[in-house]
């Protein structure tokens, strides 16, 4: 779609004061695919030469905002990691294009915000922290889960870059479980929810996403059983944390995050108690 209403284009190099009506410009595939009025400039990050994912020293993986969805799929898809295979689940859940996984980035994604963006549900499950970096130049840190506060909401102040999202190499040896629903077999996610068992302590973290305007985390230090995990999401997920679209509403996005909490908590529980 034409954006009519933007008159100038700059490269994300070249510093410049940041102004209303500017907006970051990664993959384009949001920005350019719904009128946006209020636009007047866009900054371009694609020439900034990051590496798109890499592990660092320290065996964390560190995602640049400007990483595609393809060239994730394809680092995660060479690792051994017992979370790999989460990676490829929550890029399919895109059910996108070739051209829109070779163009849309994992920053995009997040910096949209929607509740049911797959790059969040990967990260938030994985415990990934934000790196942002305001128009100063200073860096701080934010945890996916508490980037995104609302449908389209973030904690992001104006002008401020989202650098890059860094996954520990502890929850990378997660043991994971995921499950999507959708709507229409081609829709997009009515509710998405992911389970991770830490490898050392044994701890389970549940991760609700697409069904709440907002990553909802849980964390049980002993294996839950299925009465403590049900409590959980009754206390933990108000009524008006569900989301209300096209897509799904409240009350079935509400059911089948219980039935999946419940599948999550016997695959990485029940299961793995009864093969010892």
């Amino acid at each position: 779609m034409d954006l009519n209403t933007v008159v100038e284009w700059r490269d994300a190099r070249q510093r410049d004061a940041w102004r209303p009506g500017d907006a970051w410009l990664g993959g384009g595939t949001y920005l350019f695919s719904e009128p946006q009025p209020q636009l007047r400039r866009l900054i371009d990050l694609s020439r900034l030469g990051w590496d798109p994912v890499r592990l660092t020293p320290a065996g964390d993986l560190e995602i640049a905002a400007t990483c595609t969805i393809a060239q994730l799929s394809r680092f995660a898809q060479g690792q051994d990691w017992p979370a790999a295979p989460l990676f490829e689940q929550c890029c399919r859940a895109f059910l996108a294009s070739w051209k829109i996984w070779n163009m849309a980035t994992v920053g995009g994604n997040l910096c949209n915000g929607l509740p049911a963006g797959p790059m969040i549900s990967l990260t938030a499950a994985l415990d990934g922290v934000c790196r942002l970096q305001s128009q100063s130049g200073s860096f701080r840190e934010v945890p996916v889960a508490d980037f995104v506060v609302g449908a389209g909401v973030k904690v992001l102040e104006p002008g401020e870059l989202l650098r890059s999202i860094t996954v520990p190499a502890r929850t990378l040896a997660a043991r994971t479980a995921f499950r999507q629903a959708s709507l229409y077999g081609l829709g997009r996610s009515g509710a998405l929810l992911v389970g991770a068992r830490d490898p050392i302590d044994g701890e389970l973290t549940l991760t609700v996403t697409a069904a709440t305007v907002r990553p909802i985390r849980f964390r049980f230090a002993l294996p839950p059983n299925a009465e403590a995990v049900h409590e959980a999401l009754e206390l933990g997920i108000a009524s008006e944390d569900y989301f209300d679209d096209i897509h799904g509403l409240p009350a079935w996005r509400r059911h089948m995050t219980f039935r999946f909490a419940e599948e999550i908590r016997r695959e990485l529980i029940d299961c793995q108690e009864a093969d010892r």
